[in-house]
């Protein structure tokens, strides 16, 4: 069996949301976890391609059944879910708390949308019963 691209895709994915959350766990949430980057650039680097790639994933997923990469597009929106709920608990500590709290929203609200991508490529990758 070949590794398809989507796979890799989502792979890539799951790998930079678990390395950016244990740079976060390890770091207490500031900027000294064991990543040399703060907080806007972590979430750049290792936040936003994770939502290309699962979306890119998706949407070149095509013709087989795949139903792994349902899963896995599940787990990555459950991550992403994770974080925005991390956000949005930890955003009454600071003084950007509006700000951090709308960014955990939407994070939440993007977990959501990719974890219900993953729903619907299961689903799709179901035989049809006439």
């Amino acid at each position: 069996m070949s590794i398809s691209i989507p796979y890799v895709l989502s792979g890539i994915s799951i790998i930079l949301l678990v390395i950016y959350g244990a740079d976060v766990i390890v770091g207490n949430g500031a900027n000294d976890g064991f990543l040399p980057f703060n907080a806007m650039t972590r979430g750049i680097a290792f936040g936003f391609p994770p939502i290309i790639l699962s979306i890119i994933a998706f949407f070149i997923a095509k013709k087989p059944p795949y139903k792994v990469l349902g899963i896995m597009l599940i787990v990555t929106g459950i991550l992403i879910i994770i974080g925005g709920i991390i956000s949005v608990t930890s955003a009454a500590e600071t003084e950007n708390s509006k700000r951090m709290m709308g960014e955990g929203g939407s994070l939440a609200v993007i977990g959501a949308i990719i974890a219900a991508l993953g729903v619907i490529k299961i689903r799709k990758s179901q035989p049809s019963v006439s």
